[in-house]
C-alpha cells in the first residue's frame, strides 16, 4: 500500500505543479484587432503578470459579445470587455458606465484610482469571477447626422442607436420620443455611417477607427457634452490565476491610468474642431433631467 500512497502523492504534486505553469488565455476585444490600442495595454500587461506568476496568452477579437460567452464558457481564463458587456460580471463595477454617473474623464481616472485601493477587493469578486483592472475608454459624446438637432426635444422621431443589453439608453430614448434601433458595439458605427440611425453615443475613441466621419458628413456634429463614461474592464476567473494576483493587477492597472488619460485626450484633440457642436448652457438642464430619469427609471425596474 506504501508504493500506492507514493504515486497518490507524486500525481497530487504533479497536477498541482502543472496547474500552477499552465498558461492562461486572456480574451482581449478590440474594434482593430491587433493594432489597436486595447491590444496594445494588453501586451504590456501580459508582460507585468509574469512578475505576479501568471503566463498570459493573449487572443484578440473583434467581436465582444463572442468573447464574453466565451469567457463564461471557460474558453477564456480572463476577458477584456467593455464595462457596459462586464456589467453582467460585476454590477458594482459596470455602474461606472451608467448614463450620467460620471461625466468627467478626469474625476472618472480618479474614481478607478481608488478602486484598485485593497478597501474595495471584495466588491471586486462576484462568484467565480473578479474584476482585476478598470481602464477608461473616455467620454462618450452624442453624435448626429445633422446639427440642427441641438435639443433634447428635436430628437424626438429620429433613429438613434442603442445597446441591446443596456436599458438605461432603451429608456433614455424613449424618453425623448426618439426610435431606438437594437445595435452593439460592432455594428452601431456602421449603421451610422450609412444612414440607418441619425444618432449615435461613442467615446472620441471610436471616431477613427469607425470611420465616424462618414456618418457626420457636412450637415453632423458631435454634441460637446458628456452622457456618460466608457470604461474597459479587466475580469478573471480566479481560480484560474495565483493566489493574490487581483490586487496586484488592479495596483499595475492604476498606475497606468495617467498614460490613458493623456492617451485619450490626444485623440479627442485630433477630431477636427469643425465637427463639435456646443450646447447653450440653458439646454444643459434638459440633457441632465433626462440622464437623471432614466438613471431612476432603471433603479426602479430592479
Amino acid at each position: 500500500m506504501q508504493w500506492f500512497k507514493t504515486i497518490l502523492l507524486a500525481s497530487s504534486i504533479a497536477t498541482v505543479s502543472a496547474a500552477t505553469q499552465a498558461k492562461q488565455t486572456l480574451c482581449v476585444f478590440d474594434l482593430v484587432g491587433r493594432n489597436g490600442d486595447v491590444y496594445a495595454l494588453m501586451k504590456d500587461y501580459q508582460i507585468a503578470a509574469k512578475s505576479w506568476g501568471a503566463d498570459i496568452e493573449l487572443r484578440v477579437g473583434q467581436n465582444e459579445a463572442v468573447l464574453a460567452e466565451d469567457f463564461k464558457a471557460g474558453k477564456c481564463d480572463a476577458v477584456s470587455i467593455t464595462g457596459m458587456r462586464g456589467r453582467q460580471f460585476n454590477q458594482f463595477t459596470g455602474s461606472l458606465d451608467a448614463i450620467g454617473a460620471i461625466t468627467d474623464l478626469k474625476f472618472a481616472v480618479k474614481v478607478m484610482q481608488g478602486l484598485a485601493s485593497p478597501t474595495f477587493a471584495k466588491a471586486m469578486v462576484n462568484g467565480q469571477y473578479e474584476v482585476v483592472g478598470v481602464i477608461p475608454v473616455g467620454d462618450a459624446y452624442l453624435m448626429v447626422n445633422d446639427r440642427n438637432i441641438n435639443t433634447v426635444a428635436k430628437a424626438a422621431g429620429k433613429k438613434i442607436a442603442v445597446l441591446d443589453y443596456d436599458d438605461a439608453q432603451k429608456i433614455m430614448a424613449a424618453q425623448v420620443g426618439a426610435q431606438a434601433v437594437s445595435s452593439d458595439v460592432t455594428n452601431f458605427g456602421a449603421k451610422f455611417n450609412n444612414g440607418q440611425v441619425d444618432i449615435i453615443g461613442a467615446p472620441a475613441a471610436a471616431f477613427k477607427p469607425l470611420e465616424l466621419h462618414k456618418g457626420l458628413g457636412t450637415k453632423g456634429a458631435i454634441v460637446n457634452y458628456p452622457i456618460l463614461q466608457v470604461t474597459g474592464n479587466i475580469i478573471i476567473r480566479s481560480d484560474k490565476f495565483p493566489e493574490g494576483f487581483g490586487q496586484k493587477s488592479r495596483q499595475w492597472v492604476s498606475s497606468q491610468l495617467p498614460r490613458a488619460f493623456d492617451i485619450l485626450g490626444k485623440m479627442k484633440a485630433d477630431i477636427p474642431q469643425k465637427y463639435w457642436m456646443e450646447i447653450p448652457a440653458s439646454d444643459k438642464p434638459g440633457y441632465q433631467k433626462l440622464m437623471r430619469e432614466a438613471r431612476i427609471d432603471l433603479t426602479k425596474r430592479g
